[in-house]
C-alpha cells in the first residue's frame, strides 16, 4: 500500500492530535534515537548503583592503596585519586543531576502554567502586577539568588528525610528561576485562547470561571508547555552542573555529574579519564535531550510543515 493511500485512509478514519504529533515524531529518526539513549543512561544511573552494590561497588567506597587506576574489567571508567569506582560515581552522579533536573523541572510546570494561567486569564491590573513580579525576577542573576540563600541558609541547618542541605538549597535555588519562562509562555498562550470561540460557548452555558480556565484553555497550551519542558531539563542539568562546578551544589561524599567534571578537570593531565568518561555520559545526555526537545516541538507545534 502507497504511503498516500495510507495517509488518504488515516484522513477519511480521523486522528486525534497526539496520533497526529507521534506520527511526526516517528518521522525524526534522530528525536527517537534520542530518546532511546536518554532511556539507556536513566536506566544506567538507575539500576547501575544496585547492580554495582552486589559486587561490593559503592560511590564512597575507598581504596586508597590503589589510588588512581586507570580503566581496567574491574573498574570500566578507572578510579579517583581516592580508590573510588569512578563508573558507579557517574552512575550515582546522574541520579543526583536528573533528580535535580527532574523536581526542577516538575516545579516550573506546576508553578509556571498556574502562574501565567491566571495572570492572562484575568488580565487587568492584576496580570499587570504579576507580570512585573516575572520581570524583576527574571533581571536578578539567579547565580546571586544562589549565593545569598547559601549565605542566609547554610546547607548544613538543614535536613528533610534523607536529603542533606545541599539537595534542599539546589531544588529551591533553581526552582525559584526555572518557572519564570514558562509563565510568560503560558500566559501569552491563554491571551490568545480566552477571546475564542469555545470559551465564549462555556461562558454562555454557565461554566465557571476557574473550570474554563483549568479544563478547556489550559490543556490547549500542553504543546507549548511539553516542548518548552524538554527544553528545560538540559538547561537545569547545565545550571547544576555550574553550582556544583563552582562548589555551590552538591557535596562530598555525594556526586553529581558537575562535580566530577570538576574533580576531573582538575587532574585531566595527570589522569584523564576522570573526565572524559563523566563528560562523556554527561554530553551525550545533554545532546540527545536537545535533539528529543527539538523534535517535539517539531511534532506539537508543525507550522510550516507538509505532512
Amino acid at each position: 500500500m502507497s504511503t498516500t493511500v495510507q495517509q488518504e485512509q488515516e484522513l477519511v478514519a480521523g486522528t486525534s492530535l497526539s496520533q497526529d504529533a507521534w506520527r511526526r515524531l516517528k518521522r525524526n529518526r534522530i528525536a527517537l534515537v534520542s530518546g532511546v539513549v536518554v532511556s539507556a543512561v536513566v536506566l544506567f544511573c538507575s539500576l547501575g548503583p544496585l547492580i554495582a552494590g552486589l559486587f561490593g561497588l559503592s560511590y564512597e567506597i575507598q581504596d586508597i592503596a590503589l589510588g588512581a587506576a586507570a580503566p581496567s574489567w574491574a573498574h570500566p571508567f578507572g578510579t579517583d585519586d581516592l580508590g573510588r569506582d569512578v563508573m558507579v560515581r557517574t552512575m550515582h552522579g546522574g541520579r543526583v543531576s536528573l533528580l535535580v533536573a527532574a523536581v526542577a523541572t516538575t516545579v516550573s510546570l506546576f508553578v509556571g502554567t498556574t502562574y501565567g494561567a491566571i495572570s492572562g486569564f484575568v488580565g487587568g491590573r492584576l496580570d499587570n502586577v504579576m507580570m512585573r513580579f516575572v520581570d524583576l525576577a527574571m533581571s536578578t542573576p539567579y547565580l546571586l539568588l544562589v549565593i545569598v540563600l547559601m549565605a542566609v541558609i547554610p546547607p548544613t541547618s538543614i535536613q528533610i528525610g534523607n536529603l542533606d542541605g545541599s539537595f534542599v538549597m539546589m531544588f529551591a535555588a533553581l526552582g525559584l528561576v526555572s518557572w519564570l519562562v514558562l509563565a510568560r509562555i503560558v500566559r501569552g498562550q491563554v491571551l490568545s485562547l480566552k477571546e475564542l470561540e469555545f470559551v465564549e460557548a462555556a461562558r454562555a452555558i454557565g461554566v465557571s470561571p476557574m473550570r474554563i480556565l483549568f479544563r478547556h484553555i489550559v490543556p490547549n497550551t500542553l504543546g507549548p508547555v511539553i516542548v518548552y519542558s524538554s527544553l528545560t531539563i538540559p538547561s537545569v542539568m547545565l545550571s547544576e552542573a555550574f553550582l556544583s562546578f563552582l562548589g555551590l551544589g552538591i557535596r562530598e561524599p555525594q556526586a553529581s555529574w558537575g562535580t566530577l567534571v570538576n574533580d576531573g578537570a582538575n587532574a585531566m593531565v595527570v589522569y584523564p579519564w576522570l573526565l572524559i568518561f563523566p563528560g562523556g555520559v554527561m554530553t551525550l545526555t545533554l545532546f540527545c535531550l536537545n535533539f528529543l526537545g527539538d523534535g517535539l516541538r517539531d511534532a506539537l507545534d508543525p507550522k510550516g510543515q507538509v505532512d
